[in-house]
């Protein structure tokens, strides 16, 4: 896979470790929109940390265990989707996706969800699908929702971050569920 179309100016394309300078200046440059709700906008500060982000990617990568690929608008890196978790032998991963604010509300996030549901369902066999936020974060919410998943529930306290405990939000597609785009 070298891109996939996600419309006619975007695209769904490999992120890996010889881009470590590129993802570098597109974290800074959206680190305060992306701190609230990602957790790499604080450990992601040079070059070398993205490297070694990205490179931990393409080895989880290697042996099916994740997977990070970057959203191009118009060539420009203007955010990720990733399967931070991946666990074939469950049949169970996450989901998680990030995009800058100039590059909202053209439904690239939708249809790039899209696109790693229906590979991770139909090409590598996976059975769950999760999604986890914030219960602040209402644009994650609202892309969950137009995904088809369902809110299990919350998770109170389950995770340190910014040196505060937070409730994170479980939602999840399963791959007997409908989903809308089908």
């Amino acid at each position: 896979m070298l891109s996939l179309p996600l419309a006619p100016d975007a695209e769904l394309t490999p992120l890996e470790p010889w881009q470590a300078d590129e993802f570098a200046e597109h974290i800074d440059r959206h680190r305060e929109h992306l701190a609230p709700w990602i957790p790499l906008a604080h450990t992601v500060t040079d070059a070398e940390s993205a490297r070694e982000l990205l490179q931990r990617y393409a080895d989880r990568q290697a042996t099916g265990a994740g997977r990070l690929l970057g959203i191009r608008l118009r060539g420009e890196l203007v955010g990720a989707i990733l399967f931070p978790q991946f666990d074939v032998a469950a049949g169970n991963c996450e989901l998680g996706v990030w995009l800058a604010p100039h590059a909202q509300s053209h439904g690239l996030i939708t249809k790039a969800a899209q696109l790693m549901i229906d590979w991770a369902f139909e090409a590598r066999g996976m059975h769950r699908i999760e999604w986890i936020t914030m219960p602040a974060n209402e644009r994650s919410k609202a892309t969950a929702k137009r995904l088809g998943m369902r809110l299990d529930g919350v998770m109170r306290e389950s995770y340190l971050f910014g040196g505060r405990r937070h409730d994170a939000e479980i939602w999840s597609l399963l791959v007997t569920d409908p989903r809308p785009w089908k």
